[in-house]
């Protein structure tokens, strides 16, 4: 007993530290508070340049110049952040708030949903920190519509955090990935997915999402995944009829849906049905490349969960098997940039500790990108990714605030992303 009482001490200590911002600066005051961002380098995403010096004016959660040198309006606040490269928050298009470094299939038994759920604010808090402004939550695993409420607690102001595109739970099948299949059939654990066994449960379990508060769909399509000499192989969960009625409801509400689907033929029903991302991408054919080149749709190669993986393996059988399905994701990922298919950055954080994620545009240039191409996929493709194109990803005027400085410059060394010294979201600072 004495244990649980200081557990839930904790529990309440660490959420009443976040609802009042973590003790991380913040600012009041009205939108009419005028700012200037000055440092030896701005990052010029779409321009694919370093611009030096590097100024960014804003006032209240906006953007009103970015340059080589910004108008000084009189009473403005200047922050001089010295030998350091500003650019666009980054973004996360595959992350877990609702997951921690563990095993997977236990937490989401053992701890309670609301016990996730603070634990939850503590991930966006560390995300955001890291320098990720803006991310895309591919499932609570287990914890319904909660995430509704982290976003909505984060757009309030209540806690801190990076601005979310979220899906509630995940959709499966019976027995599917996310099922409890390993455990004693008579004590009836639950998924961590919402089940949906045709179209018409695929329907009706969005329908019931959209309900809830999601942004959009995610759905399992592929799973379990296994290599052998070289040869990786899938099954599929849904056909394309059924993925496209999953896709055709989300349009009736104007939103869209991704994919968990890491091979075929799973990820070729997914691209014919038209999603909006295929996550993880270990094996495409080419003509799902093909689809995907023309239909914009994006690939997700979350490489960083991978890697995790295969270091931190149970034993030296199981970190052989990961470090081949790791090697075998990279050789196609090449062929899949060299077939130009579309990239966005997710990295699947939760299995491994929040704010480490930067580590993923790491990967991508180690497999085959250059520093600008993954850095025009993170901020370029994410913020359409997410919706929100002409909103965030670039320092552009009337695009909202969101503003790193990182030590270095990135488009010479990527890893600069892994060293954010300064944070700023919507005009407000958090890190400095």
């Amino acid at each position: 007993m004495r244990r649980n009482h200081c557990f839930h001490g904790w529990l309440l200590a660490v959420l009443v530290f976040n609802l009042a911002g973590g003790g991380f600066a913040q600012n009041p005051s009205s939108a009419a508070q005028v700012t200037i961002l000055r440092a030896a380098r701005l990052l010029d995403i779409e321009g694919g340049k370093i611009v030096t010096p590097g100024e960014v004016l804003i006032q209240g959660e906006r953007i009103v110049e970015a340059g080589a040198a910004v108008r000084h309006l009189a009473g403005a606040e200047t922050i001089d952040l010295g030998d350091s490269t500003l650019m666009p928050g980054m973004i996360d298009a595959h992350v877990h708030l609702f997951l921690h470094p563990g095993a997977e299939d236990l937490q989401t038994v053992e701890e309670s949903v609301p016990q996730r759920t603070i634990l939850a604010t503590l991930a966006a808090r560390d995300d955001l920190m890291a320098g990720f402004t803006a991310e895309r939550d591919m499932g609570t695993e287990g914890a319904g519509s909660a995430d509704t409420a982290v976003r909505d607690a984060i757009n309030q102001g209540l806690i801190v955090g990076p601005r979310l595109r979220i899906s509630g739970n995940a959709v499966d099948i019976l027995g599917g990935h996310e099922d409890a299949n390993r455990f004693n059939p008579a004590q009836h654990v639950l998924s961590n997915a919402t089940y949906a066994n045709s179209a018409a449960d695929l329907v009706q379990v969005i329908r019931q999402q959209y309900k809830e508060g999601a942004d959009f769909t995610k759905v399992y399509e592929t799973g379990p995944d296994s290599i052998q000499d070289g040869h990786f192989s899938t099954p599929y969960q849904y056909s394309e009829a059924e993925l496209a009625a999953a896709v055709q409801e989300a349009a009736r509400a104007g939103k869209r849906v991704a994919v968990h689907a890491t091979g075929e033929p799973g990820a070729l029903y997914a691209a014919q049905a038209g999603v909006e991302s295929v996550d993880h991408a270990y094996q495409l054919s080419d003509e799902t490349m093909r689809l995907m080149r023309e239909k914009r749709i994006f690939a997700v190669p979350t490489f960083t969960i991978a890697e995790y993986f295969a270091d931190h393996a149970a034993s030296p059988e199981a970190a052989a098997r990961e470090h081949a399905m790791l090697d075998f994701h990279a050789q196609e990922f090449r062929k899949q940039l060299a077939a130009g298919v579309p990239m966005a950055v997710g990295s699947d954080v939760g299995p491994f500790p929040h704010g480490t994620q930067a580590r993923e545009l790491v990967l991508m240039v180690k497999y085959g990108m250059t520093p600008l191409a993954a850095l025009q996929a993170d901020l370029l493709n994410g913020a359409r990714l997410l919706g929100w194109q002409n909103l965030i990803g670039e320092l552009k005027p009337g695009y909202f605030a969101d503003v790193i400085a990182v030590n270095g410059d990135p488009l010479k060394d990527i890893g600069a992303v892994e060293k954010v010294k300064f944070v700023m979201k919507s005009g407000v600072v958090y890190k400095k």
